[in-house]
């Protein structure tokens, strides 16, 4: 960053489903916006989750249109396959990719483009973890309801 506090003058991305939208996806996309002037986020469609064997809560237009909304983000692309970085990153003039750290070291074939960061996740907070809670909450009622 300069003495003025500006961001660096280059252009991130990310890849994600940002299923069920929280704090730990804003933290992401806080941190990743300070790595650059321009963030780009390629959010996964629901035909390329079901591909991965991964089932969206929300639909794909409502999840793009609620990281379009976040501040932090410059633009949303579709993520529609795995072989799209190459060219995502060639198309908007990447400088810097980055995953979360669960991701550590599955990218790094993309170095001769540009470079690759994986930042920690936020503890504590996860989308699986939270489908879990709602879907115990869920069988907990219906047990409660079923006894009465």
């Amino acid at each position: 960053m300069s003495v003025l506090g500006q961001r660096p003058d280059r252009t991130v991305i990310t890849y994600g489903t940002f299923d069920l939208f929280h704090y730990g996806h804003v933290r992401l996309l806080e941190r990743l916006s300070r790595l650059g002037s321009r963030l780009i986020v390629a959010c996964s469609t629901d035909e390329f989750n079901a591909k991965k064997g991964k089932a969206s809560v929300v639909p794909f237009e409502s999840r793009a249109k609620v990281l379009g909304a976040c501040r932090y983000v410059d633009r949303v692309i579709p993520e529609t396959n795995w072989a799209q970085k190459r060219d995502d990153i060639r198309r908007y003039d990447v400088d810097l990719f980055a995953m979360g750290d669960d991701w550590a070291g599955k990218f790094d074939d993309l170095r001769d483009l540009c470079d690759i960061l994986y930042l920690p996740r936020t503890e504590g907070v996860s989308t699986t973890e939270i489908k879990r809670l709602i879907g115990a909450s869920c069988v907990q009622r219906r047990v409660a309801a079923a006894g009465r």
